[in-house]
């Protein structure tokens, strides 16, 4: 037996009958599978604390009974996925994804819809919205009158999320007003609406985005092609083949010029390098051809 199943059965407080090792290699193959959701040895109590209210709201006693429900019903298979996945984010993440935005690819884009062209833009991982407002609020700019009439061209952004609870909260776009703390002054004059404690995220830019869960291991039902994805520590999570089969997929979701940007821990390797070249830290841009 191996070290991680045996660390299962070892758990403090926990009967074996109730959760076992099998049960644990059982939802990492699932993960897996389903979401590309790797679970290191060293989750087996994350699996445990995440999944035992999921467990006793079944009605399940154990579970291995669990287990078999979610492979026969999709839908709670997808809650325990939901589960298993940390929403953790926060405004203006890592500012200098931001920052190179403002700098080096908002002119362009701006240009773009001056011209009449169009603009799209994908968070891919979106969790509760603070990244999908951060970046439409940088696009649009602290000057109000001049961003309103970038707000009325051709421009969207999709947020995506496997998580449909977290994407309820980024619909909602009102925030405790200290979550907003790191954002430019300029822009959350220019774009957001005090609420009492709270801070609403204002209108305009909230009639840019679209929110739809979805599972970047599957398919991708859009159409178009996107000038800016931001994917970022989302694939931490992921083996590295599970990777490299991701970024393939972004590197041909964006426009040729276009430009993604992933976390500061997270790196291009494999065949989008056949795409993709550096254009900065964790910022890279498609070729033209």
């Amino acid at each position: 037996m191996s070290a991680a199943l045996a660390h299962v059965e070892t758990l403090p407080g926990i009967s074996p009958g109730v959760y076992s090792a099998a049960d644990f290699a059982a939802v990492s193959e699932i993960a897996h599978r389903e979401a590309g959701i790797v679970l290191a040895e060293g989750k087996a109590m994350l699996v445990y604390s995440r999944l035992a209210p999921l467990v006793r709201d079944s009605g399940c006693a154990t579970f291995g009974s669990y287990i078999l429900r979610i492979r026969e019903d999709a839908a709670e298979r997808n809650r325990a996925i939901m589960a298993l996945t940390t929403n953790h984010t926060f405004f203006y993440r890592e500012a200098h994804h931001f920052e190179h935005f403002a700098s080096h690819v908002r002119p362009g884009l701006v240009d773009t819809l001056a011209r009449g062209g169009k603009v799209r833009l994908w968070s891919a991982g979106s969790s509760s919205g603070e990244e999908t407002w951060s970046l439409l609020m940088t696009l649009l700019g602290p000057d109000r009158v001049a961003g309103e009439r970038i707000a009325r061209a051709d421009v969207r952004l999709l947020g995506s999320d496997i998580a449909a609870h977290a994407l309820r909260k980024a619909e909602a776009a009102r925030y405790r007003t200290e979550e907003l703390k790191a954002v430019p002054d300029a822009l959350t004059r220019a774009w957001t609406v005090p609420a009492g404690e709270e801070t609403e995220i204002a209108p305009s830019v909230r009639a840019l985005a679209r929110f739809r869960t979805l599972n970047l291991h599957g398919p991708w039902p859009m159409q178009g092609k996107f000038d800016v994805i931001f994917c970022r520590n989302v694939m931490i999570y992921f083996d590295n083949p599970t990777k490299e089969r991701l970024v393939a997929r972004f590197a041909e979701a964006l426009v040729p010029g276009g430009w993604l940007y992933v976390g500061h821990s997270e790196r291009v390797t494999g065949p989008a390098l056949q795409l993709l070249a550096t254009a900065g830290p964790t910022i890279y841009r498609r070729s033209e051809a």
